[in-house]
């Protein structure tokens, strides 16, 4: 793998080990080549295949993110045929990404809108051409060659870490770090999206099975049922060492590293950072190492992650007021408004058949205890406030 690009950076991290009072490392797997770990399973994959198929030239994958881009890469790098299958959603960076990564090597087809159609099309094409499917994370090799991060934790770090704390999504990189660290090494952690957690379902039955529904907002780690070779690893994992953290509260820790640190992280690779503030107490004085698997981030979604930091820190609400329609009643509402408000949506419609008018408004402040003080002002003066921050159905629909 070293001809393939070096080790990946092993960091100690000033700031959250002064946050934590503990000794923070964190294993930069952002840093490699295609920005996260996903190019090792990938590679290893592919040259036991090549070994065991010499006359195979070509490799089909499925992903709409960083297993396509790891194995873009390796197809380039062995100089064989990747086809990419890419859901026709795709952004435009990820397709492009793949492509760059790829180069002549790679074709992408893009197909199907959900990724689910996605995989069935790959899976047919290779029935069809006899082509080598490359699993994103359910395949030994893979789950082998995710391992070579804890073996490169191993070497790079002076003393065996009293944690290591693992992003977990269809279980490869979590099943490699098992395996390889065993039951005598460091304690292991394992983080899930809240939207996402296949690994907490298939604990709680004993055997994976598929989420009637998942989050998508942490694309590389929210996957619908954690894979069977994967779990065959996992199974004995105990259910207190697996967490789940909110997709809101994540982009809290993403904004955090990128504003501190000037480290930009996808939602997937902030898991290992964000759950660490669940376990203060544990952790403190020990030496801890995180994972911070991707930083294959699109800045096309800044906005998304600041307003979903915002609304997790109470710092940002969506109200509906009903409006008297009389001269006036603005300006009287808008008086109520502290020196901190800020008014970031507004939209009025006024129908005047009616005796009150109904306005959508999105306000912003500087601390989520003002959002009382003005409730408290806006119902001394009579005026009708309805909070639908939290209601999901409502807020994507008007938001």
């Amino acid at each position: 793998m070293r001809g393939l690009f070096p080790a990946t950076p092993l960091q100690r991290n000033d700031h959250l080990s002064a946050k934590y009072d503990a000794d923070i490392w964190l294993k930069r797997e952002d840093l490699s080549p295609v920005r996260s770990y996903k190019i090792r399973g990938a590679f290893h994959a592919l040259t036991k295949a090549r070994e065991a198929q010499p006359e195979q030239t070509t490799f089909v994958c499925a992903s709409a993110g960083n297993h396509a881009q790891g194995v873009a890469y390796n197809c380039q790098h062995f100089g064989v045929k990747g086809v990419i299958f890419m859901p026709v959603t795709t952004p435009a960076q990820k397709i492009q990404k793949t492509k760059i990564f790829g180069g002549d090597a790679v074709e992408v087809m893009l197909t199907g809108d959900y990724f689910d159609d996605t995989l069935a099309a790959a899976k047919a094409y290779c029935a069809d051409k006899g082509a080598h499917f490359l699993s994103p994370f359910d395949d030994d090799d893979v789950i082998t060659g995710q391992a070579s991060v804890s073996v490169e934790i191993a070497d790079e770090l002076e003393k065996t870490p009293d944690l290591v704390i693992l992003p977990v999504g269809g279980g490869g990189l979590s099943a490699g770090a098992t395996a390889f660290f065993g039951p005598d090494g460091p304690a292991l952690h394992y983080v899930e999206p809240a939207g996402g957690a296949s690994l907490t379902a298939a604990l709680h039955i004993g055997a994976p099975q598929t989420l009637p529904h998942v989050d998508n907002f942490v694309d590389g780690a929210s996957v619908a049922r954690i894979g069977d070779r994967t779990f065959a690893r996992l199974k004995a994992v105990p259910p207190a060492r697996v967490h789940r953290v909110s997709e809101d509260r994540l982009c809290t820790t993403m904004i955090e590293m990128l504003n501190i640190e000037g480290i930009v992280l996808e939602p997937a690779g902030a898991l290992s950072i964000d759950v660490l503030q669940d376990m203060a107490d544990e952790i403190k004085g020990k030496t801890v190492v995180c994972i911070s698997s991707g930083g294959n981030f699109d800045f096309e979604r800044l906005p998304e992650v600041k307003e979903r930091a915002q609304r997790f820190l109470g710092l940002k609400k969506y109200f509906i007021l009903r409006l008297p329609q009389r001269p006036g009643a603005l300006k009287d509402f808008l008086a109520m408004l502290g020196p901190d408000d800020d008014i970031a949506r507004f939209e009025y419609l006024k129908k005047s058949a009616r005796n009150f008018g109904t306005v959508l408004i999105g306000i912003e402040t500087s601390d989520a205890a003002n959002f009382t003080a003005l409730d408290t002002r806006l119902s001394a003066q009579g005026f009708d406030l309805r909070d639908i921050t939290d209601d999901v159905a409502l807020a994507d629909f008007l938001v």
